[in-house]
């Protein structure tokens, strides 16, 4: 179990759109967003996600659908309260999280944990990895937008109370 949010963590950093994004995302928020931030962020997330997809695999009855209509909802709820800026970087996030290092080594890698298991679906479990995976870099990214938000308001009522 430990080994899959590992795993999961790793492949992110390595993923190579998700450079680009953390990069786009310092550009564009003129340094305020920093990219080690949104990295570790996602990493957490999607590490996150993919030991939920494991603990699926272990526990049968835990469907994907216990994960993922929550988590949707989550990410809904999230949405009213983020800055706009933080709604498309958390829908980029999601498809970014969601590359070719991703899909290919932690794709095997639930896979094979399946193949492992009595009952568990190749086919189901791995796309239902790659559904969380989407999900979570939404949500992840949602959340941070709206912890940049607080912070944000809070440095907007610090300047108006020493100006």
């Amino acid at each position: 179990m430990t080994v899959s949010f590992v795993l999961g963590f790793v492949t992110i950093l390595a993923e190579p759109s998700v450079y680009v994004l953390t990069h786009q995302i310092e550009d564009v928020t003129s340094g305020y967003v920093k990219r080690k931030v949104v990295a570790a962020s996602l990493s957490l997330g999607v590490g996150s996600a993919i030991f939920l997809s494991s603990l699926r695999i272990l526990v049968p009855w835990l469907t994907l659908w216990h994960l993922l209509l929550p988590g949707y909802i989550i990410a809904i709820v999230l949405i009213r309260f983020v800055p706009n800026l933080f709604v498309g970087i958390g829908f980029d996030s999601g498809s970014v999280a969601t590359g070719p290092l991703t899909t290919t080594f932690i794709l095997a890698f639930v896979q094979g944990a399946a193949s492992a298991f009595e009952g568990a679906d190749l086919l189901r479990d791995g796309l239902g990895m790659i559904a969380l995976v989407a999900m979570a870099g939404i949500v992840t990214m949602l959340a941070m937008g709206a912890v940049f938000g607080v912070k944000s308001r809070k440095r907007g009522v610090e300047a108006d109370a020493a100006g």
